[in-house]
């Protein structure tokens, strides 16, 4: 090999309300805003291959985890991806947390819905887990999986 992956530096999502998605991030899930500014856009341009590209980005931070938020308010033909979790090129997050129940209905308050009724894994390396998707009103597809023993009372 002529290069390692000495680790994984953050995800990112295209967001169509910034401010929205922060809030469910930061005050459902407890991550960290660690910043939010506006980026030059000739930068961007360069670094996107996208012309008129007109940026705000926050980062936040997680158990383990830094997510990259962008809203991009140009170039005016931006248009928003649609697909499911078979299609090619789909992606999903995974969280462990400790009540599946709980995530449930805080999920709710931020418009954050389940795709369909959570289930408990009966095989493989999750099996006696309990897990849901979830899709957000920007359709990022989360799942939340509780492992079994881990529901704190």
């Amino acid at each position: 090999m002529k290069f390692r992956v000495l680790g994984t530096n953050h995800t990112s999502f295209t967001v169509s309300n910034l401010d929205r998605t922060i809030a469910f991030f930061r005050d459902c899930l407890g991550f960290e805003v660690t910043s939010k500014a506006p980026r030059e856009s000739a930068l961007t341009e360069r670094v996107t291959g996208i012309t008129g590209a007109d940026i705000v980005v926050a980062y936040l931070r997680g158990p383990g985890h830094s997510l990259e938020l962008i809203e991009f308010h140009g170039p005016a033909s931006r248009g928003k991806v649609s697909s499911r979790a078979c299609d090619t090129g789909a992606f999903h997050m995974a969280y462990t947390v400790d009540d599946l129940d709980g995530a449930l209905q805080a999920l709710r308050e931020y418009e954050v819905l389940p795709v369909a009724a959570p289930i408990t894994v009966d095989a493989g390396p999750n099996k006696g887990a309990h897990i849901a998707f979830f899709r957000d009103p920007d359709g990022i597809i989360l799942e939340l999986i509780q492992v079994p023993n881990t529901k704190i009372e």
